[in-house]
């Protein structure tokens, strides 16, 4: 498979090593050094494009990977006011879409047992829930993509939490996300349920990138020649 990557930080870096190892080949690298080398006609020499940028830019990348008919595999987060945009575009295009907050499979089996926790706990009002999410100061967004995604799970089953915010409250229809930048972490979220008896808490903690760039790895193999609309549940037969 050729692979494009958009974005070649050190989670592009990472992405590259495994794709290689797996008999990939990588026929584009763009960053800020080579904005110049992103393209439609050198999109279009991948059968997927991996897009790992920032919130400012990931939209627009892309589209412009769909403009390529490219399949696209995306992990950048902070940009989902754009989602329903970028989907029906990438769908007018008739190409495969597929995104994820995180592509490492033990988080994504971690969202599995988030949304079961959840619903167990929906039934007893003496808890109260909050989240903990702790990264690397290079991490752009706060809270991360993953601590949202977790969020809104909760919500789904925790009707009394409305919408959650970045900081301690008191508000009991607020459900409290704290957020921590701290290096070298590479992510680690906590989801924990208190009463005045007993807490109850999950954690994911991951030691380094390679469980992400595994992920985006097999996504992209996975939506390689698809058409549509994909997540990572769809790649985990989840």
């Amino acid at each position: 498979m050729k692979i494009a990557l958009i974005g070649y930080g050190k989670m592009g870096h990472a992405i590259e090593e495994i794709a290689v190892q797996k008999g990939h080949e990588i026929v584009l690298r763009t960053g800020i050094e080579n904005l110049e080398d992103f393209t439609i006609e050198n999109v279009k020499q991948a059968d997927v494009a991996i897009e790992f940028t920032g919130p400012h830019s990931a939209a627009e990348n892309i589209m412009k990977c769909a403009d390529a008919g490219v399949a696209i595999v995306s992990g950048s987060t902070g940009w989902l006011d754009k989602w329903e945009a970028v989907k029906n575009y990438c769908i007018d295009k008739d190409v495969a879409l597929l995104y994820a907050s995180n592509f490492s499979i033990g988080v994504n089996l971690f969202f599995e047992v988030n949304h079961f926790l959840a619903s167990l706990m929906a039934k007893h009002e003496g808890y109260q829930v909050m989240l903990e999410e702790i990264h690397h100061t290079q991490k752009k967004d706060a809270p991360s993509g993953t601590a949202i995604t977790i969020a809104e799970q909760v919500m789904q089953h925790i009707k009394t939490k409305k919408h959650w915010v970045n900081h301690i409250s008191d508000n009991e229809n607020e459900l409290e996300i704290i957020s921590e930048r701290i290096d070298p972490a590479p992510g680690t979220h906590k989801i924990k349920y208190s009463s005045a008896i007993d807490d109850i808490e999950i954690i994911h903690t991951a030691h380094s990138r390679k469980g992400f760039a595994s992920g985006a790895v097999l996504a992209a193999e996975f939506v390689g020649g698809k058409k549509g609309i994909f997540n990572m549940k769809d790649v985990l037969s989840l």
